[in-house]
């Protein structure tokens, strides 16, 4: 036989007569990219994928219908070509309809997978559930108590009744891990009879069974700071293989999560355990070493091929007002701070609280808990304002604090040195301010005075810059970092959390920061261009009516002690889920994001072509579809005309159960006459869905791994 000599991106190839341009392409591992090619059924050449540039003829023609000839010249990849996949891929997303990915993992700083770990609990693959949570957080047990799930807040459950459990499913994950001989595990039953499933302290001498380092690098990276942020990072880049170690200030690593949080949201021998796994990486932690005065960052600079900084902003924000320095106020974290390194008594005391955030609501309770006699929060909006977590409010509440809401202080009144009492103004709600709550206006002559004799301010928090030396600050006082590459304005010197840029925000935001600071470190410990790239994503917006089929299904709740018992102890409140409540409450997950994204092609070809289909977009026609088949599940609205699935049934099958309906923009995939799949002659072979690239056709079976049923439409 005489082969066809020709030339495709510069390598010369003999190929057999009767050989595509595509096929030649592939038997020598050159890529062009396909939506509508299977082997199997005849070159379609419909999807425009896979058009190519041959030298000598003016027009771009079809590389899976086009066959070789002698002395072809191919380019695969020119201006032309490129420019020509980037417009189809553009048009095909401009009616393309979905979500590349959940709400709910959009709204995660960390990007955590929330639909893939609430799925594998509702089957009960608890492990890999796990191993999901860590790829992005390090710390689940810990951040399952403490995160206040923004999530959630974006769950689309809300639209049918009320958001998943996300946050708390994280922690019933972490938790369980315990009872299989896994790594950590939630606080021990402060009463029989609650599921809480006591931690086996033997955990805290068991690694992390998912985190596997790589081969060492010998590279030494240092981080200052052993909070959440610290911890994070450190386990990435020893992941990565770089020797790594910490230096914290405080006795014991851990950060706000230790010393920030009261012992009965997170007790301390769950954040042990999850920090001695990090240790049992390889991890050197120095605690007792404060930056500025045990080490100075021109040393670590010196001694180190590079430098995280994740310092955290653990000064208290002054209240500015008359009295503020008498004995007996102190800023919320010092408070809470000192609560957990050592023994404290309120008894007795008459305490006021001023601030409505989380940290104000834990100084809050704490008190209770010291034996305070009387605790009072002071807010100068309304309850509806706060911007604590409802759940912290009400709880508060329920153990005895009385709001004082649509009130400001303006002085701390005292005697012989100590405080006597707080001076307040009474407020009312003004025009909303830039953050879009209303501004707390002053009444002209409406105060009022409580007797108090200690106050805790709770207003926000800043960075100590001591010891930061000559690196750059923001208006703000706080790091200047690059928020893509993390870093400073000193070479081989980064930073994360609380310290940077806005300054202080919840401990998931520290963790992402962290994981993105150990790539790009890894990057610029390899010598490699620091660069982060935001994925195209295809989003979809959805109201109630798009659910108005789903059956409605309350939220679990977890238990939690009574009040009184409560407020007597720092013991854990809340309890995890019982391993049936865990599933029960992940089957109610939606799934919103494409159960194919990992898999689906369109994606995959729109990032690498780098889209901005946008200027395309326009009212999109949307198809309705009887999904009474039992195991193929189609969505009209996310097929881009392909026919991959019709050739395949027709060619493959011999079954023509599917076919090209109407014309132009009308046009649609689905049987003659409207009938329903189930009712034609498809013998569920599920081709048609192993075809498919975007995920417009799958197989059932996907849905009910996932612990439900697809929506009829």
């Amino acid at each position: 036989m005489s082969y066809i000599r020709l030339t495709i991106d510069g390598l010369t190839m003999e190929v057999p007569p009767n050989t595509t341009i595509l096929q030649a392409a592939r038997q020598h591992s050159i890529d062009i990219p396909t939506l509508c090619y299977d082997e199997r059924v005849s070159p379609h050449g419909g999807c425009g994928m896979c058009l190519v540039e041959i030298e000598g003829i003016k027009k771009l023609l079809r590389s899976c219908a086009t066959l070789v000839t002698d002395g072809m010249v191919i380019n695969t990849r020119s201006d032309r070509v490129v420019h020509s996949r980037k417009t189809t891929l553009e048009l095909l997303l401009s009616e393309h309809t979905g979500d590349c990915k959940p709400p709910c993992t959009l709204a995660c700083p960390a990007q955590t997978d929330c639909q893939s770990y609430v799925g594998l609990i509702a089957v009960g693959d608890y492990a890999t559930a796990l191993n999901v949570i860590r790829d992005k957080i390090p710390l689940p047990a810990s951040i399952g108590r403490v995160c206040p799930h923004p999530c959630e807040k974006k769950c689309r459950r809300a639209l049918v009744e009320e958001p998943i459990a996300i946050c708390e499913l994280k922690r019933f994950a972490a938790d369980y891990a315990n009872v299989t001989g896994g790594t950590t595990g939630p606080s021990p039953s402060a009463k029989a009879g609650y599921h809480s499933g006591a931690l086996d302290k033997a955990a805290i001498n068991k690694t992390d069974p998912s985190a596997t380092v790589r081969m060492n690098k010998g590279k030494h990276v240092a981080i200052v700071g052993g909070g959440p942020g610290g911890l994070s990072a450190a386990y990435y880049l020893r992941l990565f293989g770089h020797d790594v170690t910490i230096f914290e200030a405080m006795d014991k690593p851990g950060g706000m999560l230790r010393y920030g949080i009261p012992e009965y949201r997170l007790p301390k021998h769950v954040l042990d355990a999850e920090i001695n796994e990090i240790f049992q990486l390889g991890v050197t932690i120095m605690c007792n070493t404060k930056l500025g005065r045990d080490i100075s960052l021109d040393d670590l600079q010196c001694r180190y091929d590079a430098v995280l900084l994740a310092v955290g902003a653990w000064a208290s924000s002054a209240l500015r007002c008359p009295g503020e320095e008498l004995e007996n106020v102190v800023g919320g974290l010092d408070f809470l701070r000192e609560v957990n390194i050592e023994d404290t008594s309120l008894s007795g005391k008459k305490v006021a609280i001023i601030g409505g955030g989380n940290t104000a609501m834990d100084a809050c309770r704490t008190a209770v808990r010291l034996g305070a006699q009387k605790v009072y929060n002071i807010y100068r909006r309304t309850r509806k304002e706060m911007p604590a977590e409802q759940l912290e409010i009400d709880e508060a509440e329920e153990e005895g604090v009385e709001f004082k809401n649509l009130a400001n202080p303006i002085e701390i009144i005292g005697k012989d040195g100590a405080v006597t009492a707080l001076r307040l103004q009474i407020m009312r709600l003004g025009e909303p301010d830039a953050s879009g709550r209303r501004s707390p206006v002053a009444i002209p002559g409406a105060e009022e005075a409580l007797d108090v004799d200690y106050v805790i301010i709770a207003i926000g928090q800043k960075t100590d810059t001591y010891g930061l030396g000559q690196i750059d600050l923001t208006k703000w006082g706080t790091i200047a970092a690059n928020e893509v590459t993390c870093q400073t304005g000193l070479p081989g010197v980064f930073a994360v959390g609380d310290a940077t840029n806005k300054g202080a925000d919840i401990a998931i935001a520290a963790i992402a920061e962290a994981k993105q600071a150990a790539i790009m470190i890894d990057k610029y410990l390899n010598a490699q261009e620091l660069t982060a790239v935001t994925p195209y994503l295809v989003k979809d917006d959805k109201t109630e009516g798009d659910f108005f089929d789903q059956r409605r299904v309350p939220r679990i709740r977890t238990a939690v002690r009574p009040a009184k018992e409560r407020k007597a102890d720092f013991g854990e409140v809340a309890h995890g889920y019982s391993e049936d409540q865990a599933r029960r409450e992940a089957q109610r997950c939606l799934e919103c994001g494409c159960l194919d994204y990992h898999e689906c092609k369109l994606i995959a070809y729109a990032n690498e072509y780098d889209v901005h289909p946008e200027h395309l977009f326009g009212h999109k026609i949307h198809h309705e579809f009887n999904n009474t088949h039992p195991v193929i599940h189609y969505t009209p609205d996310k097929c881009v005309l392909c026919g991959l699935c019709v050739r395949v049934c027709d060619e493959v099958e011999g079954k023509a159960a599917l076919g090209m309906v109407n014309r132009g923009f009308d046009t649609v995939v689905k049987p003659a006459m409207d009938f329903p799949l189930c009712e034609t002659t498809c013998d569920s072979c599920g081709k048609c869905a192993e075809v498919c690239p975007t995920g417009a056709l799958l197989k059932t079976e996907v849905f009910k791994a996932c612990g439900r049923q697809p929506a009829l439409v």
